[in-house]
């Protein structure tokens, strides 16, 4: 396979099913679930792969592409992966690693890979992208109606990967999209409404940057044809005109950032200075969790969470006793965490901590405070920002059923629609029993049903 100008290398044919290590088949086919269907042997390298699947698979939507890029680092060394999945219309485009590359890589660098990369055929080579000429390689699947592709970003110099690591990677990620796919089709509709609203803003931005593309290709093209200027003042024009709208264009991209958006470290690291005042007489220590990340986040986002952080934390060194408090950030595709946990008697709640001062910031982004106390133990505070928030509603548009609920309470709710349990919903959402109660309460409230029965029929009858 090869993309002029763009790409160069060769395709690598999957081998056959048998030859997969992690996995091995037998070559006839069996009765079973389908067609073709076959058994699985049993060995460490099945059980590997196995664990490796599921342990994917179980992960927030956000945390997917990392771990499948940890996973598969051991197999197929590289610095950075990025995904163009059609099927997803909230996000896209993601990317995973370091960050010198992964804040570089664009979807128009994606769109020839996924362009010229055949289903189930992983392909090795050089191609532009992270804004330079690199080593990569490609996996498209067609596990979803419209495709998904994966790329893996190498070091310079790297040893071609082996036929057999290959095709794991690629059943990997022939898994993962399948399970994509799965989670679109069944999607909550207060996920629908989310990704509906994203594709729309998607749509303007797009429909923005054409025109101002258009208007800058217009006035090339008026030079390169006018009759009134020869070769040498047509192409000294059109350099000035197109330098002139790329480095506006940049500017203008520049000044919207530094307007409208902050570093998720250095938006913590202001957090910290003004946090270490408040206790440096203080017999607490207060221990500082840092996100491991650079990417960009809106302003209001993050400073919507330094304030609730600061109005916790003030709640917090009211009790006694404690003695210590750990105040981290999480970022990752949709949304930003920030937590503040105590060592204290376990007694905070939503009244302590002031609805009207917390709740009201957090409801005009979309977000919500979670809180989990243990008697004697402690409390873990929580504020969920979302990254992007949806458009509200039309006044034609018939009310949502499941509208009021938050983005946990509607994770829980799917659950319960499922029949879990409590004990198997925390495990699932890695969260305390008593908080499963907490939100199971808060739902059969806002839905105005007196039963999880009545609330796993309302959901059953929306979705």
């Amino acid at each position: 396979m090869e993309l002029i100008g763009t790409v160069t290398g060769t395709v690598t044919p999957l081998p056959a099913p048998r030859t997969v290590p992690a996995v091995a088949l037998v070559e006839e086919p069996v009765a079973g679930p389908g067609p073709g269907s076959a058994p699985l042997t049993t060995g460490p390298d099945t059980l590997a792969a196995l664990t490796a699947g599921y342990d994917i698979i179980r992960q927030p939507l956000g945390q997917i592409l990392p771990r499948l890029s940890l996973t598969l680092a051991g197999l197929i060394p590289h610095e950075a992966a990025a995904e163009l999945s059609t099927h997803c219309a909230f996000s896209p485009f993601k990317a995973y690693g370091e960050a010198e590359l992964t804040d570089r890589i664009s979807t128009a660098e994606l769109d020839p890979l996924f362009t010229a990369t055949a289903a189930g055929q992983p392909w090795q080579g050089r191609a532009q992208i992270a804004e330079a000429e690199r080593s990569v390689i490609t996996f498209m699947t067609d596990a979803t109606p419209r495709g998904a592709l994966l790329v893996l970003v190498r070091a310079d110099g790297v040893a071609p990967a082996g036929e057999p690591e290959l095709a794991v990677a690629q059943q990997l990620w022939s898994l993962v999209t399948s399970h994509f796919d799965r989670l679109s089709a069944e999607a909550a509709p207060g996920a629908l409404a989310r990704s509906r609203a994203a594709a729309d803003t998607r749509s303007r931005v797009i429909a923005e940057l054409t025109a101002t593309h258009s208007a800058t290709l217009t006035g090339l093209l008026g030079v390169l044809r006018s009759r009134s200027l020869d070769d040498a003042a047509a192409r000294a024009t059109a350099t000035e005109l197109a330098v002139s709208a790329l480095v506006e264009l940049r500017a203008e991209a520049d000044r919207d950032k530094a307007v409208a958006e902050e570093r998720v470290d250095e938006a913590f690291a202001r957090l910290a200075d003004t946090l270490r005042p408040l206790l440096r007489y203080s017999h607490v220590r207060l221990e500082l969790g840092a996100p491991d990340s650079t990417r960009h986040v809106a302003a209001d986002v993050a400073h919507t969470a330094r304030l609730i952080v600061r109005e916790v934390l003030l709640a917090v060194l009211d009790q006694e006793p404690v003695s210590r408090v750990h105040v981290g950030w999480q970022v990752d595709e949709h949304e930003l965490r920030a937590s503040v946990r105590d060592d204290g008697p376990g007694a905070l709640d939503h009244c302590t901590l002031g609805r009207a001062r917390i709740g009201d910031r957090l409801e005009v982004l979309g977000g919500r405070l979670d809180i989990d106390a243990v008697p004697g133990w402690g409390t873990t505070v929580t504020a969920i920002v979302p990254l992007s928030a949806a458009d509200a509603p039309t006044a034609k548009t018939a009310p949502d059923p499941l509208g009021a609920l938050g983005g946990r309470e509607l994770e829980v709710l799917t659950h319960l629609a499922m029949g879990h349990r409590n004990r198997v919903i925390a495990q699932e959402l890695h969260i305390s029993e008593s908080t499963v109660k907490f939100h199971v309460a808060k739902i059969l409230t806002k839905l105005g049903v007196a039963s999880r029965g009545e609330a796993a029929a309302l959901f059953h009858a929306v979705a």
